[in-house]
């Protein structure tokens, strides 16, 4: 297998796991408090982390003050603003409307992309993303059609939150980029995983003091455990061994995967129905992926 379709298995490996936390994220949040979870999904992804950078790595690396700062600001893009931006406005808007909305983050980080980091994209991978996008739109538009309207308390808020959340999640995929030092993956997962306990900390204490631990069940304690170990060690590892391998618009195809997981994962888990549209929409998505791959 050659390098770059090794980072392409790496960053479709991400965006399956990172869809997988649709349906943990729901069965977790019925149970914990966001904050108080969320601090320990990122404690617990440390305590996997850190001992293994240890012995491979010999601890993290030293870096300039610049470096630490893109760090920082990346980790609260996507590992704290994102989060909260998405769970808070699905809680004003209806979930198909955040759907579609979230299908834009293919186009949101090309865009991005190509303003920032002068990366144009080639009319091949241009086509692959038009046809990524499609195929989630057409997941997301056939779910919408059995309600009729967005629904929610407040859908221009929730829609407006979970468009920031997008634009968090598209600067948190892309600011790695911009790091000139070389950084293995593994140091990468790891300060970002640093930097997420203490964004979510002082809430999270404050959630776990005020929270019923009693009532949390054992399904609860092990979605907290997937999250951590899989959705955020495993999904950071395989996307920071992709990303620097491609062209940011290029990994922005790869994103268009997280919908398609979840959706799936969404049916074998929570037995919700899958048609022949939502199929037509996967095989867009998967055409899109194949097209930028050859």
């Amino acid at each position: 297998m050659s390098e770059k379709h090794y980072a392409y298995l790496n960053l479709s490996l991400a965006m399956i796991l990172v869809g997988s936390s649709v349906v943990a994220g729901k069965i977790m949040v019925d149970e914990l408090p966001v904050f108080m979870a969320s601090a320990l999904r990122f404690a617990l992804a440390l305590v996997i982390l850190l001992p293994i950078v240890r012995l491979r790595e010999g601890g993290l690396p030293r870096l300039s003050g610049r470096t630490w700062a893109k760090l920082a600001v990346q980790s609260l893009c996507g590992s704290f603003l994102f989060t909260v931006f998405l769970l808070y406005g699905l809680t004003l808007t209806g979930p198909a409307s955040a759907g579609i909305i979230t299908s834009t983050t293919p186009a949101c980080m090309g865009l991005i992309a190509w303003l920032f980091l002068k990366d144009r994209p080639s009319r091949k991978v241009l086509t692959g993303i038009l046809l990524s996008m499609a195929g989630v739109l057409v997941i997301n538009l056939v779910q919408a059609a059995p309600h009729g309207a967005p629904g929610g308390a407040n859908p221009v808020l929730g829609n407006l939150l979970v468009l920031a959340a997008v634009l968090f999640e598209s600067l948190f995929l892309l600011i790695r980029k911009t790091v000139p030092e070389p950084l293995s993956p593994l140091a990468v997962s790891t300060i970002i995983s640093l930097f997420g306990l203490l964004w979510f900390l002082p809430m999270g204490i404050y959630e776990a003091v005020h929270a019923d631990l009693a009532a949390i069940s054992a399904t609860g304690w092990l979605v907290v455990f997937y999250y951590g170990a899989f959705v955020t060690v495993l999904a950071y590892l395989f996307w920071f061994a992709g990303i620097t391998k491609v062209p940011p618009s290029t990994a922005g195809v790869f994103t268009a995967i997280m919908p398609v997981s979840a959706l799936v994962l969404s049916a074998l888990v929570l037995h919700e129905p899958i048609g022949w549209q939502q199929l037509t929409g996967c095989a867009c998505v998967l055409g899109g992926i194949v097209l930028i791959s050859r």
